[in-house]
């Protein structure tokens, strides 16, 4: 049985808020001005050595929650062992979030800051932001419902 506290609730309520904080900031980056000709394209190979950096890091990192969540499970009980896997998928998510932004934030923030250094400042911080929200937001969404599935369940824990 699901038990929705009123804190519960709250938390739910503010980590949508922050991800529509984190969609609202991304889409005001990303309409920024890219620049000249010379600027896209070397952001543009800065995006793909990024990619390519992210594709192995995950691949490795994957192994790496496999092989622990299969010792949590053994040792502890799954539903631990379920908790961490879902924490390493929103981190990993934030974390691909952010650098997806911040790779294209680049290129915005040094054409802002060729018109001034408010420019630039404003659009640096607001790339910045996404990344910072979204590790909060999406932790405490996933805590709400990692909360709710397990709370009624007299044999689940989520220590």
């Amino acid at each position: 049985m699901l038990e929705a506290t009123p804190a519960v609730i709250i938390g739910l309520v503010l980590s949508l808020v922050g991800i529509g904080f984190v969609v609202y900031q991304m889409r005001r980056v990303l309409a920024e001005d890219q620049g000249n000709q010379t600027m896209r394209e070397i952001s543009q190979a800065v995006q793909i050595g990024a990619a390519a950096f992210l594709r192995r890091e995950y691949t490795y990192l994957a192994g790496f929650v496999v092989i622990v969540a299969l010792i949590i499970g053994a040792f502890i009980n799954w539903q631990t062992a379920l908790n961490f896997v879902v924490g390493a998928l929103i981190s990993a998510s934030a974390g691909y979030l952010g650098m997806y932004v911040a790779v294209r934030a680049n290129v915005r923030t040094a054409a802002a800051a060729a018109r001034s250094l408010n420019d630039g400042l404003r659009v640096a911080f607001a790339s910045g932001s996404v990344m910072g929200m979204a590790v909060v937001s999406f932790g405490l969404l996933g805590l709400s419902i990692m909360y709710l599935i397990f709370t009624g369940n007299d044999h689940a824990s989520l220590a």
